[in-house]
């Protein structure tokens, strides 16, 4: 994109400008809040459980971060570069992980594994054992657990980022390697994995920022974290300004974390010719077929399959088991069809006026605007909730001095304010798709339109429209499903006695209810399919393979 450093001002630098500066108020209050006097809670938080959350944090970052490093790039290699016995099917299915929640696979795990659960009952029943002290099993409910489960949920990132810089890779390179004698170890550890670097680098810190913004698992799993610090804070506490604070500082995590690994990404750089010419594979038998297939079906298994299955199978033996159910996908569904139609409208308009005006005013608007999508969801609610706060109080005192009328919340705790936090949160969602589709219209039909008359704005509605409609369908899918699996986020800005599908299952397995919560949890994961299916067959389309010519 040419950038011009002096456009001047227009409509739609106006527009985009007023847009971003909207999106960003709630990060921008997040940080102003460092600077805020606080409370005497904040020392005792310092000196008691701040260093437990900063502890938890870490180590849930270096045990994800390993876990999905490994999975994702080893199971990327397997199924790219090497053919074995149902290695077409898993190029896709490893996916299958993205469409359920992490708090989703906490809730089936822990009703697989608990004590009570169908293994430990089974090992009692086999082996005769009486008590838990007649025997030793590993305790689901613990910063472990969480590593494990984040990484069944998480890899998929890795895994497609890798999958593609494998697919892009030039042929001509590998082939090299094996002309020089190298083996698949030996061209997988010296060539394709350090082209690959960058991408593994960003599967990583994708991960790592859904670690940091993860509320459902850390707590029901009892591992205390900024997230569940920020909650308890804001709800048992009743300190706005101190867990504006501590959102402030996990904040300041993520966003050394995307600076780390942009500047990762930035020593690593490296160029390489394209090729469509068809790659040949590492064709594995044997043993070594055996174990490329448990390498890769054992992720999918745990991080899909079995959870799945098991929702499923409680599904059918209890029903929907709530008379409610259809009252709380009626709200999950208004709440993702609002948001996703004003996320691809406001994405729309972004992404076209930075396509009329390239400057570099216009490309930081946009950028900054695209911000919350690094943003915890807890630190997003907070955010979205102080100025609210702040603002209806002014209306309500102005309105008391004035008129004597109270007119009390007018903005917090309503829906408006829960899709306004979606927006915060996803926007950069909608955004990459559009912009990736927006940027296939050759400028040309921009010329083209101009030269029968057509301003900007008709250019838009009936020229680029059209074009683009697969793309913006493809943004309002990817923020429909991020909304409906949000957590943090609802749980927090919602209004009064207005649950979604996933503040239910949240709310029903915290009671220890997970049957009850099945239905609700298993609607999560079917419309979860959506964007991994879209995803899968995009990455195919890219991959020429001469076993399917």
């Amino acid at each position: 994109m040419r950038i011009n450093p002096k456009p001047g001002l227009s409509g739609w630098t106006l527009l985009v400008g007023g847009l971003a500066a909207l999106v960003a108020v709630p990060v921008l209050v997040v940080l102003g809040s460092v600077f805020q006097t606080s409370s005497d809670l904040w020392g005792h938080l310092a000196a008691t459980v701040l260093p437990r959350y900063i502890a938890n944090s870490f180590g849930l970052m270096i045990g994800v971060g390993l876990g999905v490093a490994i999975v994702g790039v080893g199971t990327a290699w397997l199924v790219t570069m090497c053919r074995f016995p149902g290695s077409w099917i898993l190029e896709w299915a490893l996916l299958l992980p993205l469409a359920a929640p992490a708090y989703l696979l906490a809730y089936t795990y822990t009703e697989l594994l608990d004590y009570y659960g169908i293994v430990q009952r089974s090992l009692r029943a086999a082996f005769g054992w009486r008590t838990a002290m007649d025997y030793w099993f590993p305790d689901v409910r613990s910063i472990g657990g969480a590593i494990v489960l984040l990484t069944l949920v998480l890899y998929p990132y890795v895994y497609l980022l890798v999958r593609t810089a494998l697919i892009e890779q030039s042929v001509c390179t590998l082939e090299a390697s094996r002309v020089l004698g190298c083996n698949p170890w030996r061209s997988f550890w010296r060539v394709a994995l350090p082209l690959a670097r960058p991408s593994v680098a960003a599967g990583v810190a994708l991960a790592l920022m859904e670690t940091l913004s993860d509320y459902g698992t850390v707590q029901y799993f009892g591992v205390d974290t900024f997230t569940t610090g920020i909650y308890r804070t804001w709800f048992g506490m009743g300190e706005r300004t101190t867990a504006a604070q501590l959102a402030a500082l996990l904040m300041l995590f993520v966003l050394a974390l995307i600076l780390i690994e942009q500047w990762f990404r930035r020593q690593q750089r490296y160029y390489q010719a394209g090729s469509q010419q068809p790659r040949s594979h590492y064709v594995l038998q044997g043993w070594r077929a055996t174990i490329a297939q448990i390498a890769c079906v054992l992720p999918l298994l745990l991080g899909f399959v079995l959870p799945a299955g098991l929702l499923l199978q409680m599904t059918i033996d209890r029903g929907l088991g709530n008379t409610r159910f259809w009252e709380f996908a009626r709200n999950s569904l208004i709440l993702a069809i609002l948001t996703a139609a004003i996320g691809v409208a406001i994405a729309l308009l972004m992404a076209y006026g930075l396509r009329l005006r390239p400057s570099r005013s216009m490309l930081l608007s946009v950028r900054v605007a695209a911000l919350g999508y690094a943003i915890p969801g807890s630190v997003i609610a907070v955010g979205v909730l102080v100025p609210l706060g702040r603002f209806d109080n002014a209306i309500d005192a102005w309105m008391e001095s004035t008129f004597g009328i109270s007119t009390g919340l007018l903005l917090s705790g309503t829906i408006a304010a829960l899709i306004f936090a979606y927006l915060v949160r996803f926007l950069a969602v909608s955004l990459g798709a559009v912009e990736a589709s927006l940027g296939r219209i050759k400028p040309s039909l921009d010329d083209a339109a101009r030269s029968l008359g057509h301003n900007s704005r008709q250019t838009l509605i009936r020229v680029h429209a059209p074009l683009m409609r697969s793309g913006l369908l493809t943004a309002a899918i990817l923020v429909f499903v991020d909304v409906m699996k949000e957590l943090p986020a609802t749980l927090i800005v919602r209004p009064f006695n207005f649950d979604t599908l996933a503040v239910r299952v949240y709310q029903l397995a915290s009671d220890e209810r997970l049957a009850e919560a099945a239905a609700p949890a298993l609607a999560i994961v079917l419309v979860g399919l959506l964007p991994v299916l879209l995803l899968s067959w995009q990455l195919q389309s890219r991959d020429v393979d001469p076993s399917r010519l």
